[in-house]
């Protein structure tokens, strides 16, 4: 005997009528997509089948695109800077316009420099060359009027100026390293790479505490001699002193203690000043190479050790001189080699007696 057809009995038989087909369907669209992995991409498309799936771990490679392209399905985005543009590099559909420049912008009409920074830091500044600075030719009338200030605002800006100068040179190191560097580039007559070597060297020379008690000139003039000897290029220690206005027994002293200090114990040779006291005594290049020559044959010997470089080759170039026909006198090669008659005669004869012992010819 058969159940009566209730409406509860009618309902669920209703219901399980309607989940089947989404059971089926859902078992068929799992199948197909087990079986065609490319149902990722929601298209059919062939170029689109054929492209690997994008992975989370893929790198980015440009701005704002990790997916691919619409087109073709590649991942292989180029930027066009100069457009401001990311295109697909396999289609070359653009997908990104008016990209954000971070470079810097060219707007100098000025020149043709196209920085847009300042100078850079040197050492030969008390600040390095960062701090900024009011110029007081811009708080002049005529350049105040053009800038719309008036005398009011002028006078602001003055007191501003004053104010912002002192503020810079408050700390006593401050005052002695803008004292030290104007020193060191009025009076030490060195270039640019030696006069920044110098000034490292006073810097140095402040942090141990050897300007303390000591004349800044001083101090400055022996860091330009260190430089200059650090760097082949000798001077007179005389010279230095007269330059820097210091007696010349004080910058010895202060040329040994910021010697000892810094570490910098280079010994100059004669063959180092031969260049420059062949030009000071006007002497031609046939002369130098001379005197190169014989300090080359006659540097091996211990007669050397212990005379003065400037000396050693004061004597070879006087040597030189004769044997080339450009004779110089003994008060003329002394005079700026900074030896005595006596001292030059004395070394001449050490220089005679070498060049028998090497078979070299004493005259020409």
């Amino acid at each position: 005997m058969s159940e009566p057809n209730t409406p509860r009995r009618n309902a669920k038989k209703k219901q399980q009528q309607n989940e089947s087909p989404k059971e089926e369907r859902s078992v068929n669209s799992q199948a197909i997509g087990d079986h065609n992995p490319s149902r990722n991409f929601g298209s059919t498309r062939p170029s689109r089948q054929s492209a690997k799936t994008p992975s989370v771990d893929t790198p980015r490679r440009t701005v704002g695109n990790i997916q691919p392209c619409e087109d073709c399905g590649l991942i292989a985005w180029e930027e066009d800077t100069s457009r401001g543009e990311v295109v697909c590099g396999g289609c070359g559909l653009v997908v990104e316009d008016s990209m954000i420049d971070p470079g810097a912008e060219w707007t100098n009409y000025e020149g043709p420099d196209r920085s847009r920074v300042g100078a850079p830091t040197t050492p030969t500044l008390s600040d390095k060359g960062l701090n900024t600075t009011i110029d007081r030719r811009d708080l002049t009338a005529g350049r105040a009027m053009k800038n719309g200030m008036n005398a009011r605002a002028r006078r602001d800006w003055r007191r501003r100026s004053i104010i912002d100068d002192r503020s810079k040179t408050r700390k006593s190191r401050d005052r002695n390293l803008a004292k030290a560097m104007t020193v060191l580039r009025d009076k030490g007559d060195l270039p640019g790479s030696l006069l920044d070597e110098a000034a490292v060297y006073y810097r140095k020379a402040v942090e141990a505490g050897v300007v303390t008690g000591r004349s800044i000139a001083g101090i400055a003039g022996a860091c330009a001699y260190l430089a200059a000897r650090e760097r082949g290029l000798p001077r007179s220690i005389d010279a230095v002193a007269e330059s820097f206005m210091v007696n010349e027994k004080e910058m010895k002293r202060n040329i040994r203690l910021v010697s000892r200090v810094l570490g910098t114990h280079r010994i100059s040779h004669p063959g180092e000043y031969i260049g420059k006291f062949c030009n000071n005594l006007g002497l031609p290049p046939a002369v130098e190479g001379e005197a190169q020559y014989l300090w080359e044959k006659v540097s091996p010997a211990n007669e050397w050790q212990g005379k003065k470089p400037a000396g050693v080759a004061g004597v070879i170039i006087y040597k030189a001189a004769q044997m080339r026909g450009h004779p110089r006198t003994q008060a003329e090669v002394c005079e700026v080699v900074g030896i005595s008659e006596v001292t030059l005669r004395g070394l001449l004869r050490y220089l005679n007696s070498l060049m028998k012992m090497l078979g070299e010819a004493t005259e020409n």
